[in-house]
């Protein structure tokens, strides 16, 4: 498993038909060894802290293996690392794999995963599609957050190294299935809220749990 590119962006404004957006989507590539703090990757930033960034969406990864779904269900457009707004693009790491609260050290970094990604507008608006939050979200190809356990640096060619895995977890992959299944398992929603889950995602899945009509898709 290893990072095949690191990318980064700062916030730029997008116009749009109902006015201009703020958004840190637009990410790059950087070459060289770059400083991973408590809550971001130096050169990093996000525009809405509402809704990104913070703890437990400090690092995002996304697999380079999903890219060539991708091409085939967008044939024609050009999909470069960085693409789909994250800071890790990868080799050899799965959602089907990692575990919510499994450990991996990258250069000398140590991260935790957090929880799945949540789509939303600006997705659509960097594809310039308006369907692609929910060609995203059905795809299951949510990519990974990671809270930073331990502060270092990191580059693009770094391994990434399990350091801890949970036992008896949840994957991040299930985690999403559950989150869109209309009945979901509420022997797996307590497994998930049992987990160390970052962001809305326990309240939401509590609600779930406890007779809440399902989130809309």
């Amino acid at each position: 498993m290893k990072v095949l590119s690191l990318n980064v962006g700062r916030p730029r404004q997008v116009d749009t038909p109902r006015g201009p957006v703020l958004t840190a989507i637009w990410k790059s590539p950087v070459e060289g060894r770059v400083a991973l703090r408590r809550y971001n990757i130096e050169g990093d930033q996000q525009a809405d802290l509402r809704v990104h960034g913070g703890e437990a969406k400090a690092v995002y990864l996304y697999p380079a293996e999903h890219y060539a779904f991708w091409r085939g269900e967008l044939p024609g457009m050009d999909l470069p690392p960085g693409m789909f707004g994250e800071n890790l693009t990868s080799e050899g790491v799965d959602e089907r794999e990692a575990q919510i609260g499994d450990r991996f050290c990258i250069g000398t970094a140590v991260l935790q995963v957090s929880q799945p990604r949540m789509p939303c507008f600006k997705l659509a608006l960097k594809f310039g599609r308006s369907d692609m939050v929910k060609r995203f979200w059905q795809s299951g190809r949510s990519g990974i957050y990671f809270s930073i356990v331990e502060e270092g640096e990191l580059a693009a060619g770094d391994d990434i190294v399990p350091v801890s895995r949970e036992e008896n977890g949840i994957t991040v992959a299930e985690l999403v299935r559950l989150y869109r299944d209309p009945k979901p398992d509420p022997a797996r929603i307590q497994v998930a809220l049992d987990a160390p889950l970052g962001g809305s995602w326990k309240t939401e899945l509590r609600e779930r749990l406890y007779g809440i009509d399902p989130p809309l898709e």
